[in-house]
């Protein structure tokens, strides 16, 4: 790794001179080198190319027959997409571009919860809920407070009882890449409560938004977030890589708890979060690190955070988003971990080729 770090570190920095990562103008990120040395997993399968769609986001969903789909967020072409997650066959098709329910503008952010599809809309500046098999929408929610939706997760509360939590990436200027003053910067998250189910209705209630606005801890531009209901932390990714790009962790009521992971943990943008819960409260959380030309897959511990190891598959790079899927398929008995590529295919990695390279607990896939 010593030998890749200063041409990163270069490419870096006249980067960082002038533009940001994210927001409607922004600019594509350099190619900071893969660090050599590190194990690769090889992918099981590899999506066929999609050019034009710009995949970013991706869930999956267990089907009633005993299959398992693969969602994912077109961008570029206002769609869901769906895939069969244990052959990377495309299925369907879902959505266009538009502002009718069941219409999108700018899909991002997708999860699934029970039989419930959340999809954030960047430029329809909402979240969307449909109903899955089908995809039937079943509520719209989010306007008029959310300006520019990114990453979308959620946990059960209660009974047929969602707590949502949306980052909301809005940024500033003529080209969209200065971040807002830090007074605005408690806005970063929005939380809601969603109430009942899909088929005698759903009502959803605002809870407010948070985020630190403290200079040298802010949320400065966001995008990825995930939780851990066992011990109620949110790791929220910052992806301001003239600051400083990491995780830093929250609490469900949206307090800052001060920890982070260290500067230089990520050599580019962390991508994409997912909790590998191994036992009650045991595990994993993986992010993905968008150096070229592989992605690094890097590993934490549940609860220390400290570095648990990383890899790279032999061919997924420049990884938008990533969906784990911890329990059994047909393809993949321990679970898998699904990850895009470039933007246009989905890679899929078997978690016990994960476990067997990295020497994890067995406990993961068992």
């Amino acid at each position: 790794m010593s030998k890749s770090l200063p041409f990163a570190a270069a490419l870096l920095l006249a980067w960082l001179a002038g533009c940001t990562t994210t927001g409607q103008g922004a600019q594509s990120p350099p190619s900071v080198a893969t660090p050599t040395g590190l194990p690769a997993v090889v992918e099981r399968y590899l999506t066929p190319a999609l050019d034009g769609a710009e995949l970013d986001s991706l869930a999956t969903w267990p089907t009633p027959d005993g299959a398992t789909w693969l969602i994912a967020s077109a961008k570029r072409s206002h769609e869901l997409l769906v895939f069969d997650a244990d052959t990377g066959h495309r299925l369907r098709t879902v959505g266009g571009k538009g502002e009718a329910p069941g219409a999108f503008n700018r899909p991002n952010g997708v999860f699934v919860h029970g039989d419930l599809l959340l999809v954030s809309e960047r430029d329809n500046h909402r979240v969307q809920v449909l109903a899955l098999p089908d995809f039937a929408p079943a509520l719209l929610f989010g306007t008029p407070e959310l300006r520019s939706p990114y990453g979308l997760w959620a946990h059960e509360t209660a009974p047929d009882t969602l707590e949502v939590y949306v980052t909301d990436s809005f940024m500033e200027g003529p080209d969209f890449r200065r971040v807002p003053p830090f007074d605005q910067l408690d806005r970063r998250v929005r939380r809601y409560r969603l109430d009942g189910d899909a088929h005698e209705g759903l009502r959803v209630t605002a809870l407010g938004s948070f985020g630190d606005t403290r200079e040298r801890t802010a949320l400065r531009i966001v995008e990825s977030i995930a939780g851990d209901p066992a011990s109620g932390r949110l790791l929220i990714a910052d992806e301001d890589m003239r600051h400083e790009a990491t995780l830093r962790e929250y609490t469900f009521d949206g307090q800052p708890t001060g920890r982070a992971l260290p500067g230089g943990t990520f050599l580019l943008e962390p991508e994409g979060i997912a909790l590998w819960a191994c036992t009650a409260d045991s595990g994993y959380w993986i992010v993905a690190d968008q150096v070229s030309p592989l992605t690094v897959f890097r590993l934490f511990d549940r609860q220390s955070l400290a570095p648990a190891g990383a890899f790279t598959g032999t061919t997924v790079d420049g990884t938008d988003g990533i969906a784990l899927h911890p329990s059994p398929t047909r393809a993949f008995p321990g679970g898998a971990l699904f990850a895009v590529h470039a933007d246009r295919a989905i890679g899929a990695f078997d978690l016990r080729d994960i476990v067997a390279t990295l020497q994890l607990d067995p406990a993961c896939v068992q």
